[in-house]
Formats: structure tokens, sequence, C-alpha cells
């Protein structure tokens, strides 16, 4: 069953829908290959050589086989594969018109700002949407301590560290869902620091951007008043109103979102009700502050209105 859990497709190094995760599954074949060849073959040496009647090898034949078997041909295998593998590793080329995405990892969510060329920024949280068939340019570093991020069907994994700006050059072939996860712990909550991925057809992409940069639908009523006197805005921004945080995720769109928390919990009225009064509960070493002493009434109110940011 173990095995087992690691086969999907929205999640796996294995079912690719990048150009570069794509390369990375072929070397890994190859290799895997190539090692296997040379496995069998000293298997077969070791076989033989135990094998074979007293006296059928000389001093002289023996030494050969040694420097054929053991030195001339794992080496030029070897050599091939290296020369194979080399050019895999070139870095994707990156034009000054591609888009770029700044993802900067924090304790334990993902902040992620949209810069494409000649327009406005787009600021975000804990999902990344991405055009299919384009070059995307990920420009990466951590605010806190050291992070991984890791999209294994899209590419390889790169190092998030505070001080550092890290690039990684993808390319999506085809449209989905998919998850991205970071690889290095980096605190209590390190498994619940996931992020959505979705790969969209360029002109869907185009809309949705454009509509993301727009602010949140006005909406007037208790759970806005509420979302202000309890000083959520001192964290969190919503465009369109005066609550511009940035300690926390910005929640100008959350409930277009699939998830809060970073993957944690679905975006439902109550689930975004038990992270606004005990986000430690849900996330242990979150630095949201909990809120026990909010009667569940204003909580309600305030998960209606998040609920219909969209």
């Amino acid at each position: 069953m173990a095995l087992l859990s690691g086969c999907n497709r929205h999640q796996s190094a294995l079912a690719p829908f990048g150009e570069d995760a794509a390369a990375i599954e072929h070397l890994t074949i190859v290799m895997v290959v190539g090692a296997v060849v040379i496995a069998i073959a000293l298997a077969l040496l070791m076989r033989w050589a135990v094998k074979s009647p007293e006296g059928s090898l000389t001093l002289i034949s023996g030494e050969r086989l040694i420097v054929i078997l053991g030195a001339i041909l794992p080496a030029v295998l070897l050599l091939g594969l290296l020369v194979y593998s080399l050019p895999q590793m070139r870095p994707r080329p990156v034009k000054a018109a591609d888009l770029k995405i700044d993802v900067t990892g924090e304790q334990f969510w993902w902040r992620v700002r949209y810069a494409p060329p000649g327009g406005e920024p787009v600021i975000s949280a804990n999902a990344i949407r991405i055009p299919v068939g384009r070059t995307v340019l990920f420009r990466l570093t951590a605010s806190d301590v050291v992070h991984s991020f890791w999209i294994p069907g899209l590419a390889g994994k790169m190092d998030m560290i505070p001080g550092r700006v890290n690039e990684l050059p993808v390319k999506a072939t085809k449209p989905g869902g998919y998850r991205g996860q970071c690889t290095e712990f980096c605190g209590l909550s390190h498994a619940w620091m996931a992020f959505e991925v979705v790969a969209m057809e360029p002109a869907a992409f185009d809309r949705w951007l454009a509509a993301e940069r727009r602010p949140a639908k006005p909406i007037d009523g208790r759970g806005r008043a509420l979302f202000a006197s309890y000083g959520c805005g001192g964290c969190h921004a919503i465009g369109g109103t005066d609550q511009s945080g940035t300690v926390g995720p910005n929640l100008t769109h959350i409930a277009a979102r699939r998830s809060i928390g970073a993957g944690a919990l679905p975006v439902t009225q109550d689930a975004l009700v038990r992270f606004i009064r005990a986000s430690s509960e849900v996330k242990p070493g979150s630095r949201m502050p909990a809120f026990p002493q909010m009667p569940e009434a204003d909580a309600r109110d305030i998960a209606r209105y998040l609920g219909e940011l969209r």
C-alpha cells in the first residue's frame, strides 16, 4: 500500500506535464538501464569466474579480462551516459518577454507575485497558474528559513534561501491541475506547505490574469466590518479595500482558490471558521494569532465575507 500511495497523476515525477520533468524522466530511465546493464554484466562475470573449470584462465588472460571488462567497458559506458546527460543540464533560455513569477517561501505558506512584461504585478498566495506552451521563469527566495520548491510533474526541485534569488525556467506542455510541495524541512507544519498548480491554455490564462488583477468584488456588510475591526487587515490585504497588510497571504480572490492554509483545508465556511479561530491547531507553528475569544457568529460572518471574494 505504501508503494501504491505514490501512484498519482497530480504530484508525480512519473507523470510529467512539463518539458523539463519529461527530460528528467527520460534521463532517469536511461541511467537506470545503464546501471542495470552494468549490474547484469558484473553478475555474469562473477558467475563465470565461480563456475569456470580450474586452470581455464591464465594469468595473462585474467589480467586482460579485468582490464577490458572491469575498466574499459564500464568507463566507456559511464562516459557515454555522462555525455548524454550533460546537455540535459543546460538551463532553458529565457527571453525578456517571458512571464516572471516571484515565489517566496514563508512559514508555512507561499507568497506569489506575477510580473507579466509590460503589465502591473499581480499578487496571490498558495496557488500558481501558468500558461501551457510558454516559458515561465520562477524567481525563488525565502523570507525566514530555507524552503525547497518542487512541482514534480513540471521540473526539478530548487532550494529557496533567504537573501538569495534562484531562478527556475519551466514550460508546461498540457493543461490540468497539479500539486507542488515544500521538500526542505522548515518547521512544525512543513508537511502542510503545499500549493495548487494549474496549467492553462494561453488565452484562458491571459483572461484569468486580467481578472486576478482587478480588485475584489465590492461587498459590504457585517463580515467586512468585522474583518476590519478585528485587525485582520494588519496582516492581510484585500484589493479594492483599505485592508493592505503584507505579513500574511493576500486574500483578494481567496474564494477562487481550492484550499486555505497552503493545502491544509478546503475553502468552505466551516474550514474558514476553524482557521480563523484556531489556526495553530490546523497548522502548528503558524504565525497567525488565534482568536479563541471571537464569538463563532463573528467568525462565521467573516468566513461568509471571505467566501464571496472571487
